[in-house]
């Protein structure tokens, strides 16, 4: 069993954090399908501590979706213990983790995300610091290296474990690379070999089969999904059952897919109100859509639907296709 300090992780199975993707309606239909640990988008120290309403609304966390791991973004390690110390008081996720892999231009020109993969000393205070300020704990999750010639994993891995990140998720590509070409996994299994606490290996998993060759090539501790997770919360099950048995569940019929897409709508609506909820769900469905014969159109007529009862009835008339 995967264990981050006393916090259970079963399935060893993560969702990771995306920035507009794994927001509270969306955690929850993946804990629905299993998964065993739960990040949230990336929340920013520097508007936490300003006060700002909507990186606050960030913080909002359902009982039914723990554990979950709140990940913070900033590159000021007084900045970052200040609202891991916000985090744990007004949230209270069983992990803080800190941001040190997001590849967004507007970000790392900031010198947040992964431009700390720059400064592995910076990285390491800023890792004490919220470990010194707060009880819960801190993981950290980077990338390969910044481009080809700092693929610096291993020594900044190292570094977040000596100043008290209690795990760390790897995605095997750099900065550089962002989503393109293929994850070196060989990076993973570098880093798990250097460590003594849990490691996730992240990319490149968009199937059961992915995930058992990540774990073998690796011998990491847990498999993190992202890209693989959109549109699609059925992988987390998926990978857990055949990790656990061998067996292949069958991926959900066209009809399950537009009926969860439907239940997905309705929860960001509640959540988000109907203006935010239906635009914020035209990527989802997209997502949902993507391979299902007529997709096309229909994605097109949900791209220009404004409101939950037409966004729905197209949904609705488009599943009648596959009954």
């Amino acid at each position: 069993m995967l264990k981050i300090g006393d916090v259970k992780v079963e399935p060893p199975v993560a969702l990771a954090p995306m920035a507009g993707v794994t927001d509270l309606p969306y955690r929850r239909l993946v804990k629905e399908q299993g998964c065993g640990l739960v990040y949230t988008e990336m929340v920013s120290a520097k508007g936490l501590i300003h006060g700002n309403d909507k990186t606050k609304q960030l913080l909002t966390i359902a009982d039914d979706e723990r554990p979950v791991a709140l990940q913070l973004f900033g590159d000021a390690p007084e900045d970052l213990a200040e609202a891991a110390k916000i985090v744990e008081n007004e949230a209270q996720p069983e992990i803080i983790d800190l941001n040190v892999g997001c590849p967004a231009p507007k970000i790392v020109s900031s010198g947040y995300g992964s431009a700390l993969m720059k400064r592995p000393e910076l990285l390491g205070e800023i890792v004490a610091a919220m470990d010194q300020a707060v009880d819960t704990h801190v993981t950290v999750k980077i990338r390969a290296g910044w481009d080809e010639d700092q693929r610096n994993a291993v020594e900044v891995a190292k570094i977040a474990e000596e100043n008290g990140a209690q795990a760390l998720a790897v995605h095997g590509r750099t900065r550089e690379e962002f989503y393109q070409g293929q994850a070196d996994w060989e990076i993973i299994k570098k880093v798990k070999a250097a460590l003594k606490i849990p490691v996730f290996g992240n990319g490149d998993v968009f199937g059961p089969e992915d995930a058992e060759k990540m774990l073998e090539l690796t011998n990491c501790d847990g498999i993190m999904i992202a890209r693989g997770a959109k549109g699609n919360p059925w992988i987390f099950k998926r990978v857990a059952h055949y990790l656990n048995s061998g067996e292949i569940i069958s991926p959900p019929q066209p009809e399950q897919k537009i009926t969860t897409a439907i239940n997905h709508l309705k929860k960001l609506v509640e959540y988000k109100g109907e203006y935010v909820g239906v635009r914020e769900m035209r990527k989802h469905a997209a997502w949902y859509l993507k391979g299902l014969r007529n997709c096309t159109v229909v994605k097109e007529k949900v791209n220009h639907a404004e409101s939950l009862e037409e966004m729905t009835a197209i949904l609705q008339g488009y599943r009648e296709q596959f009954k």
